[in-house]
This record gives C-alpha cells, sequence and structure tokens, in this order.
C-alpha cells in the first residue's frame, strides 16, 4: 500500500469533503415542497441559514410568491466573508455568536410580525441550522437582552452540555422551544433543519424554534442548580413558577408541522470515510455524538491511536479514526492570572491529544469545528503531528501551562499549524480524524 506522501493535506481534504457534504445547496433542494395555494414565508436562523435561504431561492419556482427573513452570525451571509449581501427575495440579517446582541432581538421580533396574519393556505418554510439558539435572542416577558446574555455567558463557562444549555435558553425565551411555530398559526410550518447536536434531536438544535418541548422548568432549574447559574430574579421566578413553560407534545396548535433533517453530522464523518477508503487507507468511524470535556476525550483518543500505532489493535495500521460531536471546555470560575487564553474545544482537544501522545511516531490529527469557527476565534481548528512537541520546545513554548491557561489557539498559531477556513456557511459539529501511518 502507497502511503500517504504529505499527512496533513490528507487531513485537510477530510475536513473539507466532511464540510462540502453539507453544504445547503447540495442537501436542502430534494426537500423542498411544492409552492401552496396562498403564499410563502421563509424564517431562519443559524450558521448556515443564509446558504439555506439562497438553496431555496435558487430552487424555488420564479413565479411563485417567496418573501422571508433570516438571521446569520456575522460575517456568514455573504459567500467568503462579511457583509449583509444575500437572496433577492429572502433578507438575510447578521448579529452575534455565541453571546447575542440587539440585532437578533430585532431580527426575532421581526420574525414573530411577519408570521402574523397567515392563513391555512399559506406555507412557512423555517430553515434552522446549529447557532440559531443565540441568534433567536428574544427574552421571555419580564426579561432583557442584558440578562440573556449574562445567562449565555455564563453557560458558555460553565461546561455544560448542548442540550443543557438550550433546555434553559428555550425557557427564558420568547420564541423558541416551539413558539415560533405557534406564532404561525394556521399556517403550515416545514422545518428544514441541519444539526450540529449529538443525536440530532430536532427539540434542541437551535434550541427547536418550531418543536415540541419535553424538557420542563423544572429541568432547566435543574440545569441551573448543576451548574452554579446566577440568574436575574425575573428568570427563576418565570422558572418556578411555570410561567416561561414551553409547548408540549401533543399540543393540537402544532398539528400538521413537519421537520426534516436535511443534512447530520453522521452523513459528514461518513463522507469523510469514503474519502479516505479512496485515498487506500481503512477508515473507522468512532461515533458522531461524542460528548464531554474536550481533554477527557482527548485522553480516549490518543489512547487508541497509540494502541492502533504500538499492537495493530483494535484496528490494523494505515488507518484513519474520524468521529463527532460536541466536546464542552470547562473554565475556572475565578480568572487566571495573565492575559486570557484564546481557542475553542477543537483547539484544546488537539494539544490535549499532542500531550498524551507524547510524540508517538506515526500519528497526525486534525480536529475542527464545520462551521469554521472554534469558539469565537478565526480558525476552524488545528493539526498535530508526531514533531508538535518538539517544534514546541525548540520554540520556547510550553504545551501543558497553555493547555492550563485554555490557551490552545496561541500555541498553535505560534507554531503555524492552525487550520483557517473561514465561514463555512454550514454547521454539523466537530470533526476529528486522528491517522495512525
Amino acid at each position: 500500500m502507497t502511503l500517504p506522501a504529505d499527512p496533513r493535506a490528507l487531513l485537510r481534504h477530510l475536513f473539507d469533503v466532511a464540510v462540502a457534504r453539507a453544504q445547503p445547496a447540495q442537501v436542502l433542494p430534494a426537500h423542498l415542497p411544492a409552492p401552496p395555494r396562498g403564499r410563502t414565508l421563509v424564517l431562519g436562523a443559524g450558521k448556515a441559514a443564509a446558504a439555506m435561504a439562497a438553496a431555496v431561492e435558487a430552487a424555488w419556482p420564479a413565479g411563485a410568491p417567496l418573501s422571508g427573513l433570516v438571521v446569520t452570525r456575522y460575517g456568514h451571509a455573504a459567500e467568503g466573508g462579511a457583509g449583509s449581501s444575500g437572496p433577492a427575495r429572502i433578507e438575510v440579517v447578521e448579529a452575534a455568536h455565541p453571546v447575542p446582541d440587539a440585532a437578533g432581538e430585532r431580527a426575532s421580533r421581526r420574525m414573530l410580525a411577519l408570521a402574523s396574519g397567515l392563513s391555512a393556505d399559506d406555507l412557512v418554510l423555517c430553515l434552522i441550522s446549529g447557532g440559531g439558539s443565540a441568534l433567536l435572542s428574544l427574552p421571555a416577558p419580564g426579561l432583557t437582552l442584558a440578562d440573556k446574555q449574562a445567562v449565555n455567558r455564563a453557560l458558555l463557562a460553565s461546561g455544560a452540555a448542548i442540550d443543557e444549555m438550550n433546555c434553559l435558553r428555550k425557557h427564558l425565551s420568547g420564541i423558541k422551544g416551539g413558539r415560533l411555530a405557534l406564532a404561525c398559526a394556521p399556517a403550515r410550518v416545514l422545518t428544514l433543519a441541519i444539526s450540529d447536536v449529538p443525536g440530532d434531536d430536532p427539540a434542541v438544535i437551535a434550541s427547536g424554534p418550531t418543536v415540541a418541548d419535553r424538557g420542563t422548568c423544572a429541568d432547566a432549574l435543574a440545569v441551573v442548580e448543576r451548574h452554579r447559574i446566577v440568574l436575574p430574579p425575573a428568570a427563576l421566578d418565570g422558572l418556578r413558577s411555570g410561567a416561561f413553560e414551553t409547548p408540549k407534545p401533543g399540543d393540537r396548535r402544532l398539528d400538521g408541522h413537519e421537520l426534516r433533517v436535511v443534512a447530520a453530522p453522521r452523513q459528514s464523518l461518513l463522507a469523510a470515510a469514503e474519502a479516505a477508503r479512496a485515498a487506500g487507507l481503512a477508515a473507522h468511524v468512532l461515533g458522531d455524538d461524542i460528548e464531554g470535556e474536550s481533554r477527557d476525550v482527548a485522553r480516549v483518543h490518543a489512547a487508541l491511536a497509540r494502541s492502533v500505532a504500538r499492537h495493530g489493535d483494535p484496528f490494523a495500521r494505515p488507518c484513519v479514526l474520524i468521529s463527532g460531536g460536541e466536546t464542552t471546555v470547562t473554565l475556572p470560575a475565578a480568572p487566571l492570572p495573565g492575559p486570557p487564553g484564546r481557542g475553542g474545544r477543537a483547539s484544546e482537544f488537539l494539544l490535549a491529544a499532542a500531550l498524551d501522545l507524547a510524540g508517538t511516531p506515526g500519528i497526525w490529527a486534525l480536529a475542527a469545528d464545520t462551521d469554521g469557527i472554534d469558539g469565537v476565534e478565526d480558525n476552524a481548528g488545528a493539526l498535530i503531528a508526531p514533531d508538535t512537541l518538539a517544534r514546541a520546545a525548540a520554540a520556547g513554548l510550553a504545551p501543558r501551562e497553555f493547555l492550563r491557561r485554555h490557551d490552545a489557539y496561541g500555541f498553535f498559531d505560534a507554531l503555524g499549524d492552525l487550520v483557517v477556513t473561514g465561514p463555512t456557511r454550514t454547521n454539523v459539529n466537530d470533526f476529528r480524524a486522528l491517522l495512525i501511518l
């Protein structure tokens, strides 16, 4: 077997294949219905919202009524960079993520206004993708945008899993947790979703703005207690009294609504695995729903890769191990001394993996977020190689100190090993690939 001449290029190719598999232009048109007797209103939110709107625009019959509004993250509206240009009939606006801002609140209020006055002959196409929870930032009655921002910051630092975060977010929202669908009545609602959550639960994707919610106010309070989240008094009162309860499964107001997941993490991982096999390598998908602290998940992946490299067990080398899901990074309650660390969960995974691999020969790895943004930085992720720690030592870098300070971005930036793609305009969560030669 001919081994890859450039392991880094191969890993980057696998990542690009995974992202391409989830592009809205490829996956969305097949799910579009025929135009209704009335008009079609498009509403949407998420990192892929602009690209999803463009796919609808391109495939929708030219003479059929079409209008709407979608909100996406800053820099994700236009192909290749910032700007607010978008489809001609569907307006695209930008707002902040992961901490919401006033632009997201304005967009949410506008969507509810657009949804009012629809008839049973009308169709609402809801285009939902990861990131939509922060972008649809309409506070529940009695709460302010500042309240929502404080809660989001606390959740992001808490280490809470995505389903826990979204359980609390939807109960403090005036539009998520099925409330957007209620606003569209009596029109038919078809939600087309790109999943970025482990298990592809539609109620978790962007906090399920059009999906009945199985969670309760009591569940949201349990998240608050478990992760020691400080809530404003009005939020606590709304949860404790049940005033912030969401519509539940069986709610007749949601009858006839439909949701289709048009792209999901597993599809992208399988596409990358096929690309690896086409390159002559065995490929093993470990799972698309792996969760946990980034450095802990890294430890398990590194141990598996070492076993393959040293013993040929449980897989023979050369091979590629591929996984997805959504890890977390728990930040300390008190800021650490010195400048704040930079980096997201993918980069932290790789830094921890490099330390655990300790230069084991024959192992390369890439980890990146498929939306092109690892945390809030400008990189999608990074790469490691057998010589990563040796090059760091030669450059005078102390990797354990970088890990302690959660500064994986600074570490990989100094080595020139960041993976920078810019916004990909889709989002099917984490992508990890370990190449063992």
